[in-house]
């Protein structure tokens, strides 16, 4: 994830579970007690200028209060990302399923002892009972991933998608909720992260699991077609007040289009779609009332970089398009003509509007200057066929956006900090692999596979010095890698 404010620092993290050995390290010293002053306080300056200083203290503290949403949050202040300037440790080592089936965290340092083909940890056979449980556990685990399938099965990266997989199944909980990751700050839903779990949950067999987080979605949704930036697990709402976060409409319609895809016939097309009517219904009307201007353009919206904007980001903009050309899709398979036409004709405005404004270099606003991940949004498997000049601006970005380590920031704008971030690198292996740039996917892939965490999973960050940071497993980059490898592996068209 590319929040900023979930930079900050986690707490400590919880004593290892049986199937984990914990690493020797120092113990903690406690900070020496200050020593408490016999001398008497002076009595308090009622003077005129001391009044003065506090109220100006007063007010120096009440502006601080009011900037200080923005100046951890915004990337563009000096205090955003206030955790990732030089170093951030790493919050966790991966996910475990425990005992009842329910995900917890690997603390970091530890390499987990899983049970093969699961994220079952291994009791060891002290225990006769609980590893009989596991085992049953794990079983079911293998039994889940031979139901679909593992792209790259037989190729260099099938350890690691095979993990991604079974981190994504961690991470998505009973009620079809797909959390970014299991520490505190992402152990939320984004409908963007569980959009792109959903098309790699489908694109691997695994349909049933893609439909249950598109209803989770559904079930979420406000009426008029909107979704907040995040929700909680429990889909009672959001855990903050962030807001609404436009993009989310178009990446939902783009994952459901792709979901129906892979499902085995016309029939279950057209019953899934059926039970998804709500969802694709108020998404198709919110993007064409925000797209009902003049311009064509929708209003400025967070996006990605989950910050608040005030004009309208590329972030914004191609994923609604991306949504417009899917719920085409969407209703020409349930052989509705109108609303498929009334998409497919807006999508047509939208997306010359996005290379009239946004072309030819593509960058983060209409300015032109420094662009950012967005710039993958205008690529397959995202678009049709890419938008007019966008292959070479994506090139471009990508040498713009890269890190020493070897991966890429969220953009060329981005904190220069060294840290590369495995979501904007793993949706660059993504789209360079559904473009036909197999050599490009495969670098970035390659880097990824060799930056996971000694439990396999891929974390959010990767240091300067190549380190593993943040949160591990991060649901998006699993998805991505997932797709990625899917890509490659997808025969040549033509």
């Amino acid at each position: 994830m590319t929040a900023p404010a979930r930079d900050l620092a986690e707490g400590a993290p919880p004593p290892p579970p049986p199937g984990l050995t914990a690493p020797a390290g120092p113990a903690r010293i406690a900070a020496p007690e200050r020593p408490r002053s016999s001398t008497a306080r002076p009595a308090p300056d009622r003077s005129a200028g001391t009044r003065w200083r506090r109220r100006a203290v007063g007010t120096a503290v009440t502006l601080t209060m009011v900037a200080y949403p923005f100046l951890l949050t915004d990337p563009r202040s000096p205090l955003a990302n206030l955790d990732s300037s030089e170093f951030i440790r790493l919050y966790s080592d991966g996910v475990a399923v425990g005992a009842g089936g329910s995900p917890e965290l690997v603390p970091a340092g530890v390499q987990a002892d899983y049970l093969p083909g699961s994220r079952v940890l291994n009791p060891g056979p002290g225990d006769p009972e609980a590893l009989a449980d596991a085992e049953a556990l794990a079983a079911q685990s293998r039994d889940w991933l031979a139901a679909g399938t593992v792209p790259g099965a037989d190729g260099p990266y099938a350890d690691m998608v095979t993990d991604a997989l079974l981190d994504m199944r961690a991470l998505l909980l009973d009620d079809g909720a797909s959390v970014a990751g299991l520490s505190a700050r992402w152990k939320y839903v984004w409908p963007r992260d569980a959009s792109f779990v959903a098309v790699a949950m489908a694109t691997t067999g695994h349909t049933d699991e893609a439909l249950e987080i598109l209803y989770f979605l559904q079930g979420v949704q406000h009426r008029d077609g909107s979704f907040e930036a995040r929700y909680l697990a429990d889909g009672s709402g959001p855990p903050d007040d962030r807001g609404i976060q436009t993009d989310g409409t178009g990446w939902v319609l783009w994952a459901t289009d792709a979901v129906l895809d892979h499902l085995p016939d016309d029939a279950a097309r057209l019953r899934a779609a059926t039970s998804l009517r709500r969802l694709i219904d108020r998404s198709t009307e919110h993007i064409l009332d925000l797209t009902d201007r003049e311009s064509a353009l929708p209003p400025a919206s967070s996006d990605f970089w989950e910050v608040g904007e005030a004009r309208l980001t590329l972030g914004t903009a191609a994923p609604l398009l991306s949504g417009l050309e899917s719920a085409a899709r969407i209703y020409s398979t349930l052989a509705e003509p109108a609303p498929a036409t009334a998409a497919g004709a807006r999508a047509n405005r939208l997306r010359a509007a996005v290379v009239d404004e946004f072309g030819p270099r593509f960058g983060r606003y209409t300015d032109g200057q420094q662009r950012d991940a967005a710039t993958a949004f205008l690529l397959p498997p995202f678009q049709e066929t890419a938008l007019p000049e966008a292959v070479p601006a994506w090139r471009s970005s990508a040498l713009e956006m890269a890190r020493p380590a070897g991966g890429l920031a969220p953009g060329a704008g981005w904190k220069d900090d060294d840290i590369s971030w495995t979501p904007q690198t793993t949706l660059y292996a993504l789209t360079a692999a559904s473009i036909g740039d197999d050599d490009a996917a495969r670098s970035w892939l390659t880097w990824v596979d060799a930056h996971r965490t000694a439990s396999g999973a891929i974390p959010e960050k990767v240091l300067g010095d190549g380190s593993p940071a943040a949160v591990a497993p991060l649901s998006w980059s699993a998805a991505c890698v997932v797709l990625a490898v899917a890509a490659l592996m997808a025969p040549a068209a033509g």
